[in-house]
């Protein structure tokens, strides 16, 4: 168990929202919630993807900012475009080179791992042409970097 573990201050809605964040990931669950003397939900502790994260609604005047996201590794276009859309979707926000902004605001990197592969790979050409084709995009395209990569 690590020491440290990412904390997520939410307005209102810290249940809703890991609760969709556990269904997006394997090996991820709702390990405890407090509450409020009124029912409401205090705080939430969890497992993200076997990371161990909190959350709590305390209110307004801390909104996420781009500042922090949570790199997130998708190993697969599939993979990729289930994400995104769900990030995405009811009020989420497409932002540019693979970060999306979901509805309570936190921000998200999809990344492929072929995307470091092709940074750093030995045709120095390639990779600029791939870090120009990742920057010109919102959502990482797999196919579309390969092919910037082999030019």
């Amino acid at each position: 168990m690590s020491r440290i573990s990412p904390f997520l201050w939410f307005d209102s809605e810290a249940q809703q929202a890991v609760e969709f964040y556990v269904s997006l990931f394997e090996n991820s669950s709702i390990t405890n919630m407090t509450r409020y003397p009124d029912g409401k939900t205090f705080g939430v502790s969890f497992v993200l993807d076997g990371l161990e994260c909190q959350a709590m609604n305390a209110g307004q005047g801390h909104p996420f900012t781009d500042a922090i996201s949570l790199f997130t590794r998708a190993d697969t276009q599939d993979e990729i475009d289930r994400l995104w859309d769900a990030f995405s979707a009811d009020g989420g926000e497409a932002g540019p080179c693979g970060w999306v902004k979901d509805r309570w605001g936190l921000w998200w990197q999809i990344v492929p791992p072929v995307l470091g592969q092709l940074l750093s790979g030995p045709d120095s050409e390639g990779a600029g042409r791939a870090m120009q084709a990742m920057m010109a995009m919102s959502k990482i395209d797999i196919a579309a970097l390969q092919a910037a990569y082999d030019g």
